[in-house]
């Protein structure tokens, strides 16, 4: 099922545009479904841009897992939130909204690139924490990805998100 944007004027089309705040957020929040049951929760992640998927870690057990293994279809955001504005009654913001499919990675090679690309995204030292991965610490984590099937983006009128997204890579 997809919908469309209400207000066009707040629409965000630019796939560039919505893979660069994917990069830039410093978590996105899913929603998973289990009998009819709603879960959300919020994770680190790291977004590849060539495969088009989230990948986040997670304990080897627990909900996540379980309502993963019921229903792997997800839907999630991503939110740069730049504040609300006193005495204007407005918040200024931009936004990703993604369907995707979830799965655990078992390949150790898939594995190694989803956590370097995790790190890469969130560390400001990557090489020195990636020097650190070993076979055994990949094989003991658990390792998830979200395979983006559908993106939708939107933000306030008066956000110019060129220029906040050149902030926020520099």
């Amino acid at each position: 099922m997809e919908f469309h944007i209400r207000r066009n004027d707040k629409e965000i089309s630019d796939i560039g545009l919505l893979h660069r705040i994917l990069k830039c957020a410093k978590y996105v929040t899913i929603a998973l479904s289990k009998e009819n049951q709603p879960y959300l929760v919020s994770l680190s992640h790291g977004f590849d841009e060539n495969r088009k998927c989230i990948y986040f870690h997670c304990a080897k057990e627990g909900k996540k897992l379980d309502y993963m293994k019921s229903n792997n279809i997800v839907w999630g955001q991503a939110v740069l939130d730049y504040g609300y504005v006193q005495g204007e009654c407005t918040h200024l913001y931009a936004s990703v909204h993604f369907q995707g499919r979830i799965s655990l990675i078992s390949d150790p090679a898939e594995k190694r690139t989803a956590v370097e690309c995790t790190i890469k995204q969130l560390d400001d030292n990557p090489k020195e924490l990636i020097s650190k991965l070993t076979a055994e610490r990949l094989t003991n984590a658990a390792i998830d990805k979200i395979v983006i099937l559908h993106t939708t983006g939107k933000k306030s009128k008066e956000v110019n998100l060129l220029e906040k997204l050149s902030k926020t890579s520099s």
